[in-house]
């Protein structure tokens, strides 16, 4: 009797600790993506500008 509940208290302790394990990683990579954010919108601004200098100088590019 004491193994099964050894046992099963073990396998609720293991699916808690990997809940929060996943939720601490989760929280973490929510935190990378909001600092990465200003630096992403700010490259696609840069490349949107380079795109639209770049079909200035070449109008054949964009058949115009």
């Amino acid at each position: 009797m004491l193994v099964l509940v050894t046992t099963v208290t073990l396998y609720v302790c293991g699916f808690v600790f990997l809940y929060g394990v996943i939720r601490i990683a989760v929280r973490h990579a929510f935190e990378d993506l909001e600092a990465r954010r200003p630096g992403l919108l700010r490259a696609e601004e840069v490349a949107a500008a380079e795109d639209r200098t770049f079909v200035r100088d070449n109008p054949f590019v964009a058949n115009g």
